[in-house]
């Protein structure tokens, strides 16, 4: 028996841990859109401008950095099951808070504390990943899982188009905080521990040796380099296109349609490119993915029309949550098990940087009179940069335990 299979749970039901991941994927993604879906109908009613918005879409990113840090570090040492368990409950109840607040500072406070949990259980969600599938198809069942959060996010969207034009926004946050506190006690009857007592609580390494230790500091800082771009990107996007779109010239009442293409078609992307990089490797899907991308990007920040603008939404989902949701398959297998959480967490961690710069950039950049098709322009250079990294990391070498 290899070693890293050595430290696992014999034989985890891999279908029900990826049904639940995907699961957990979905309300997140739902609550996680919900935001910039709400954003139109929340900025107004409370007087909110775009410097305040920002703020407030980032806010749940600043957690989601403490949550990915301390969320992959505390599971390699107790477990993915409880802190996967708890960053769920945590994330559904904030994010139910957030249809009560009713002033500006406790919304910036439920959506810190909500995105503690979206930090937490998205590290949990990689490692799991890696243990329960076969080496040749851990890109697969990474999209699988994560290809959740688009459907999520795009049924936040179509939600709004289902509703009355005059629905109130909260009941966006209902249902999403509603949702995962169902799913928290499944998880706890049906999910199985992929790490033994054996594995917990063996000799650990400290975090900087995982990291950087036994030649991992090249591939770690490259992950880096291509999760901080790739979520500045995709933050940017999931919380500002309705309100680029509106400020571009289109209804605010069919605004959300971008946002639906977006969500869906990159669900597409993710099954596929998945695929891809499981059968070549990652260099040439995700370069190729990169240069759509900015194709994409580039064509979206002229298009005026609904249905180019639609359409191109769609495109640029298609490229960006692919390459990035491949990228999670592969990301946890450059560390050892032992470490596998917290490389993953630190991934994720520093990729929120980038998350949470990508929400701040529309408000300062309009704020100072730049158009929203300049904006998309903006993005452009950041997706070359991550397209260069993960073409680099392509050749680094991933441990065999």
């Amino acid at each position: 028996m290899p070693r890293e299979r050595s430290a696992l749970v014999q034989t985890p039901n891999v279908t029900i841990t990826v049904a639940l991941c995907f699961l957990v994927a979905v309300v997140e993604g739902f609550d996680i859109q919900a935001m910039g879906v709400a954003a139109p109908r929340l900025a107004p009613q409370f007087g909110f401008n775009p410097q305040q918005m920002s703020l407030i879409f980032a806010i749940s990113n600043i957690g989601l950095v403490i949550g990915a840090s301390f969320g992959g570090w505390l599971a390699d040492r107790v477990g993915r099951k409880p802190v996967f368990i708890g960053a769920v409950l945590s994330f559904g109840l904030f994010t139910l808070f957030t249809s009560l607040v009713g002033t500006y500072e406790s919304l910036l406070v439920v959506r810190f504390c909500a995105g503690l949990g979206f930090g937490a259980a998205l590290p949990n969600m990689m490692a799991l990943a890696a243990e329960v599938s076969a080496p040749e198809k851990r890109a697969s069942t990474a999209a699988a899982m994560f290809c959740g959060m688009p459907i999520g996010g795009g049924t936040s969207a179509l939600l709004t188009q289902l509703l009355p034009p005059d629905f109130d926004w909260r009941l966006l946050f209902e249902v999403g905080g509603v949702l995962p506190l169902l799913l928290a006690p499944t998880i706890y009857f049906l999910m199985q521990e992929t790490l033994t007592k054996r594995a917990t609580h063996a000799p650990r390494t400290d975090v900087m040796h995982g990291l950087f230790g036994e030649g991992r500091a090249v591939p770690t800082l490259l992950l880096w380099l291509t999760f901080l771009p790739t979520l500045l990107i995709l933050y940017l996007i999931l919380n500002w296109l309705p309100t680029l779109v509106v400020a571009n010239g289109l209804d605010r009442a069919v605004a959300p349609r971008a946002s639906l293409a977006f969500n869906f078609a990159s669900v597409a992307g993710a099954l596929f490119l998945g695929r891809l990089v499981d059968r070549m490797n990652i260099r040439w899907p995700m370069t190729v993915a990169y240069l759509g991308l900015i194709v994409s990007l580039i064509a979206l920040s002229t298009s005026s029309g609904l249905g180019m603008t639609v359409l191109l939404s769609g495109a640029a989902g298609f490229f960006l949550l692919g390459a990035n949701y491949a990228l999670y398959g592969v990301a946890a297998t450059y560390y050892p098990l032992n470490a596998r959480g917290t490389g993953s967490g630190a991934s994720v961690a520093v990729g929120r940087i980038g998350s949470i710069a990508g929400p701040l950039l529309p408000g300062l950049l309009m704020g100072g009179g730049t158009s929203s098709g300049s904006v998309v322009q903006f993005l452009v250079p950041f997706a070359a940069v991550a397209g260069a990294a993960v073409f680099a990391l392509s050749f680094c070498r991933r441990p065999a335990y």
